[in-house]
């Protein structure tokens, strides 16, 4: 650049400062390219970002705080300590004896309600026929059939009773014998004989059975 040319943007520099005006940039050297400005517009957003992240982050904090406070507890719990800090308008001052009063009259509504609610139940409900009664029969008295297997008291029989039933889980017949006593009044049954019996009342000690009738004798 020669001198003239400086001489001339410097006057034009001075003209423009006497006018309020802002100097007019230097043109760049010939040899030299222009450097671009910084962009501004794109670091205001991401500061812009910066700034809110925190405060979008805020309105979780409480959030995870009530759920680290309530962990652990019941639904009743977590109501209870909900409604205890949920305090109410402060009312006056009143003695011992009022609050009883009122407490004594909120009872007495309570239980007149109750009287009411329950009377209107029983007025609504219809008795039902019931269950008809089932009719009962005697079961009669319980008859055995048996080998004599001894006769050598008086009046006396002594006799086995076999059964075989299957055995509910291993599915295999189990057979068993008990022997009962029984009153025979004749002594007509012996040894071997097959004999029916039949329950009675307490004869002895031991005798709780009695001969009907001889149905085989023994060979």
């Amino acid at each position: 650049m020669t001198e003239e040319e400086k001489n001339e943007n410097a006057e034009q520099a001075e003209a423009n400062a006497d006018a309020g005006g802002q100097p007019e940039p230097e043109a760049p050297a010939e040899g030299k390219a222009a450097e671009p400005e910084p962009e501004e517009k794109d670091a205001e957003p991401e500061a812009e970002a910066e700034e809110k992240a925190p405060d979008a982050a805020e309105p979780d904090a409480p959030a995870a705080d009530a759920d680290d406070e309530f962990e652990g507890l019941s639904w009743k719990e977590r109501q209870r300590l909900l409604r205890s800090r949920e305090s109410g308008a402060a009312g006056p001052e009143r003695k011992p004896e009022e609050r009883a009063s009122e407490r004594a009259a909120r009872r007495r509504a309570a239980g007149v309600e109750r009287k009411h609610h329950r009377a209107h139940r029983r007025q609504k409900h219809q008795a039902g026929t019931g269950t008809v009664p089932a009719e009962r029969r005697a079961a009669g008295r319980k008859e055995r059939l048996g080998i004599v297997i001894s006769n050598k008291s008086d009046k006396t029989i002594t006799v086995r009773i076999d059964s075989a039933r299957r055995h509910p889980t291993y599915e295999k017949i189990v057979r068993r014998s008990n022997t009962l006593r029984a009153h025979d009044e004749q002594n007509e049954a012996g040894e071997g004989d097959t004999v029916r019996i039949v329950e009675t009342r307490p004869l002895s000690k031991q005798k709780r059975w009695r001969l009907i009738e001889v149905l085989e004798k023994a060979k």
